[in-house]
């Protein structure tokens, strides 16, 4: 047999396996019997690659049903615990990493704080190295076994470097990091276990797709919204661009000539009226009570003042900036309306989830103003369904995709970057 009918064979075996992972993945557990329609594969060819699965420890029994009057038909699922992910979301004010199994369970979480000093790289690195270790102690779980790490960062991320993944993070003084190269020299994991490291809008928005309000849809525009604003773009079923693209930072496309000036140092970006920091800031300007340590404390306690409650009296201020808020983001939407034509536009990130909740109504009537017609009638907006940890759990399905990808095979490099 020739290298390349050795080839050919041995592709056509990983995206059986492929095939069968990912159904049993997303739509398990199934019989072998169900498997063979749902894949396009024959039965002989669903017996060879649930065999050569089962032997490898990935897939296992979930029960039996019966069928028809026959033998009980066995289900399979993926088993759980033959595999580690890693998830971080390199966030605004913390780091967060987390460990799950290959169900997305969560198993151990560290965090460690940013406000104090910011983005400074050599802290950051040294929070995640020290962050990954605690998470693998806690969970008593062997570097080795872990499938890979995923890193969910601020700003763009460029594979072109020979050393791996550099990251441009104008928004927080990142200029060409090569994150890749200082968090594999340090970081205490073994070789063969890879890095992926992507824009944090991005992992958000492939949690959502794959598992929360974006499932089902092939056109969708996933916006992270919190102190800095992005967002994730689907484009029939996957990212626009191919996952190298930079495309996403939604939060600095123009939306006033002119305008406030943004922390990327441009002047009206959509990011200096709608992230949290903006919303603040602007508060601060009209006199308002800051009403928190943090963001999150401090947008809540802005939230409260424009809906008090029953008993209370609304701020007529803090109404009016929020009115103004929905509109600007409305008008933001809907230029994605009019570039995109999306099924489905979901607000996520912490201050999206905070701020959707109590003036959604009045972002979709701004949208619907902005866009034109005839998209706009064909999009709905709508929120995450994944709460503030979907950056993390986005950023363990980085791994996960390139496992299903795979078919459950091994890496030959471990500095290979999707």
């Amino acid at each position: 047999m020739s290298d390349r009918e050795k080839r050919t064979v041995r592709d056509l075996r990983r995206t059986n396996r492929s095939a069968v992972l990912r159904k049993l993945y997303f739509d398990g557990p199934l019989s072998r019997q169900e498997l063979a329609p749902a894949t396009g594969l024959s039965s002989g060819s669903i017996s060879n690659v649930v065999a050569e699965l089962t032997a490898d420890g990935l897939l296992e029994e979930a029960g039996s049903v019966d069928s028809d009057g026959g033998r009980p038909r066995t289900l399979l699922r993926v088993a759980r615990r033959s595999a580690y992910l890693i998830g971080v979301d390199v966030g605004e004010t913390r780091i967060r990493v987390e460990l799950f199994d290959l169900a997305l369970t969560e198993l151990a979480r560290a965090e460690r704080p940013l406000a104090a000093h910011g983005y400074d790289v050599d802290r950051v690195v040294g929070h995640i190295r020290s962050a990954l270790a605690d998470v693998l102690r806690d969970a008593d779980v062997a570097a080795h076994r872990l499938l890979g790490v995923g890193v969910g960062v601020p700003g763009i991320v460029d594979r072109s470097s020979p050393g791996g993944a550099v990251v441009h993070g104008q928004t927080i003084g990142w200029d060409a990091v090569p994150l890749e190269s200082l968090l594999r020299g340090g970081a205490g994991l073994p070789p063969e276990v890879p890095l992926f490291i992507e824009n944090g809008a991005k992992t958000l928005g492939q949690a959502e797709v794959w598992f929360g309000a974006g499932r089902g849809a092939r056109h969708a525009v996933i916006a992270l919204i919190g102190s800095g604003v992005g967002a994730c773009i689907i484009t029939d079923g996957g990212l626009y661009g191919g996952a190298h693209s930079s495309a996403g930072e939604w939060g600095h496309t123009t939306l006033q000539v002119r305008g406030r000036e943004c922390r990327c140092g441009a002047l009206g970006c959509l990011e200096a009226y709608v992230s949290a920091e903006a919303v603040l800031e602007r508060w601060a300007e009209i006199g308002g009570d800051p009403g928190g340590d943090d963001e999150e404390s401090a947008l809540a306690a802005l939230l409260a003042r424009a809906a008090p409650g029953p008993s209370g009296t609304p701020d007529d201020k803090a109404v009016a900036l929020l009115d103004e808020t929905a509109e600007y983001l409305g008008a933001g939407i809907a230029d994605l309306v009019n570039l995109f034509n999306p099924e489905r536009i979901i607000i996520s990130g912490w201050a999206g989830l905070l701020l959707g909740r109590h003036f959604l109504p009045a972002v979709r009537r701004s949208a619907a103003a902005y866009a034109l017609r005839h998209p706009a009638e064909r999009t709905t907006i709508e929120l995450g369904r994944l709460g503030p940890d979907a950056v993390t759990v986005g950023a363990a399905t980085l791994p996960l995709a390139d496992f299903l990808s795979r078919g459950g095979r091994g890496r030959e490099s471990a500095t290979t970057i999707r």
